[in-house]
């Protein structure tokens, strides 16, 4: 958007923010004149064309995003070139006849005839807008019917440059990227251009979803916010619902409806529904939850056994359940059953927690060491109860490899590996948060694997250590800043853009701001950042938590107090 403005305040494009079609009469003028200026006559149509918008409560009063010269194919450089040529060949495009393509198949065969093989695709007759524009689809290639062939004639025999074996499977449709579902959303007459960016966002940054190859893949908390709005305010999340308000909306906005008649009707119904799901029990919403996603969950495995029964002690029936780390399935024999699953994995078994996988004893203590499995993770235990002594499981530690001796090594961490023999303090190996590390008076060393906690020695260990002092302690070295500013004009430190624990930040070396959720550290300016410096400055320093007010020594005398004078007996006698 930040780029939409610029090009629109250099006076490339018109119009920045609008969802219409429609361009004014002298701009398509302009447009076939530039067509028949780059290619010929035969590309421009007979008469121009007209577009009318599909989308529902479009906001038609402006016009089309489009050059302000047709003429002019570049505009700008780096993003803001790629856009407005973006913007250039869209609207030169709609402008331009159409293509024609001509669906053939072609059968090829070898010489003795017995093996024949089909190409299926398009043949272009005339390319039309296709040779200025070709609109990129998410998926390539899953069309076969769509891929373009050379045009060949009976008799051709094509060049042999290699043969490649490719399998087809049926594939269920696609998950929505951010157009498909923007796309989508026009469809339904939901939102609005100015809102789209920001639903996609908040999508992201409360982990409804992930984002894996463009595409949205539900999280948990996703699914389950889903499943409760569906069950529990189904008419309101409906779409029909949903387009409907917006445009009650457009009608408050037009004047041809009243804000408080929309409001009041809205609100005698909601307030009431809220009112009785905000009466019912955790433990009833969900059991409600628990039903409503019952088929997801709980799929049928088409041998008329029962899905919900539990897989560990056979007689356990499985129901969703919610924990302080959020939802995850349990059997109702807890707590003699510990099978758990999470939440995300429907009706399987990967990742199914079957309780605790005993190792084996520890021959000096007697106690038993265990396999769990926690929220990090799996991990081993000994013992139990408060005194259980716990390490986590390394990913670097193959399954066959992983037995009692393994766990008991582990256990036994941190290890000391000798003698500094210039400061005479020890080594440690050890495996922590971040990692197998080495610590040395007070410095740590990062290690490059969990085997190198057992197997280095002195003279290795020696030498990690000097090398991450060298680098500037934990073996990490100095930040390199995303991007440059110059010296900030009031302090005359030099301003950058860093990375930093919680985000992007830019700092002048001496006040550090935190850049917003909602800003693009690529496309911060100058100006910006001086912004965010200064008004972080103006805050003063961040205030620090309160003193705890000093223990009393043992045996101190509190200090005398000056007893108030007593007060002279009245007079009675």
């Amino acid at each position: 958007m930040r780029i939409a403005q610029a090009l629109y305040e250099d006076g490339a494009i018109t119009y920045m923010r609008t969802d219409g079609v429609q361009m004014d009469g002298s701009a398509i003028s302009a447009a076939r004149k530039a067509i028949a200026t780059r290619y010929d006559g035969g590309y421009v149509p007979d008469q121009p064309r007209q577009y009318q918008t599909k989308a529902k409560n479009a906001q038609e009063a402006h016009e089309a995003i489009r050059p302000t010269d047709f003429s002019k194919d570049k505009a700008g450089s780096g993003d803001h070139g790629r856009l407005y040529e973006l913007i250039w060949k869209r609207a030169l495009a709609s402008q331009m006849a159409s293509a024609r393509l001509e669906r053939t198949s072609v059968d090829l065969s070898d010489g003795t005839g017995k093996t024949v093989l089909r190409a299926t695709g398009q043949v272009v007759k005339f390319p039309g807008f296709l040779a200025l524009y070709d609109e990129g689809r998410d998926d390539t290639g899953d069309d076969e019917d769509a891929r373009l062939l050379p045009a060949m004639a009976k008799g051709d025999a094509p060049a042999k440059t290699g043969v490649e074996v490719e399998s087809h499977e049926t594939q269920p449709p696609p998950r929505y990227s951010e157009a498909s579902l923007v796309k989508k959303m026009e469809e339904l007459g939901i939102g609005r251009p100015s809102t789209y960016a920001s639903i996609l966002q908040v999508l992201k940054d409360r982990a409804y979803v992930t984002v894996e190859k463009n595409r949205f893949i539900p999280e948990e908390s996703g699914r389950l916010l889903t499943a409760f709005l569906e069950r529990f305010f189904e008419r309101y999340v409906g779409y029909d619902f949903t387009a409907g308000l917006e445009e009650e909306l457009d009608d408050v906005s037009g004047g041809r409806a009243q804000w408080q008649a929309v409001l009041d009707r809205f609100w005698r119904d909601f307030k009431p529904r809220t009112g009785e799901v905000m009466e019912q029990k955790p433990s009833e919403i969900t059991a409600a939850l628990d039903e409503f996603l019952g088929p997801y969950l709980f799929p049928d495995k088409g041998d008329g056994s029962d899905p919900r029964l539990c897989p560990n002690c056979g007689t356990g029936r499985l129901a969703l359940r919610g924990g302080k780390f959020g939802p995850f399935i349990a059997c109702s024999n807890y707590p003699d059953c510990k099978y758990t699953r999470k939440f995300a994995q429907p009706g399987g078994s990967d990742g199914a927690d079957t309780g605790p996988e005993t190792l084996g004893n520890d021959p000096e203590s007697g106690l038993e060491v265990t396999k769990r499995s926690g929220r990090f993770g799996p991990y081993i235990q000994l013992g139990d109860g408060k005194e259980a002594k716990r390490s986590s499981i390394p990913k670097d530690i193959p399954g066959e490899d992983f037995d009692l001796d393994y766990a008991l090594r582990l256990l036994s961490l941190p290890r000391e590996v000798g003698v500094h023999p210039e400061s005479g303090k020890p080594i440690m190996a050890g495996l922590g948060r971040y990692g197998p590390y080495l610590l040395h008076d007070g410095k740590y060393a990062k290690l490059t694997g969990t085997a190198e906690i057992f197997d280095i020695g002195m003279n290795a260990a020696v030498v990690r250590i000097a090398e991450a002092a060298a680098g500037g302690g934990r073996g990490r070295t100095k930040a390199e800043p995303l991007n440059t500013f110059g010296p900030h004009p009031t302090s005359g430190g030099e301003m950058k853009l860093m990375e930093g624990r919680f985000g992007p930040y830019v700092t002048d070396g001496t006040t550090n701001a935190t850049l917003p959720k909602t800003a693009d550290p690529a496309m911060l300016t100058l100006e910006e950042a001086i912004a965010l410096i200064d008004a972080r400055a103006a805050k003063g320093p961040a205030k620090g938590k309160k003193k705890a007010a000093p223990k009393k020594k043992a045996g101190a005398k509190k200090p005398a107090t000056k007893k108030a004078p007593a007060k002279k007996k009245a007079d009675a006698e």
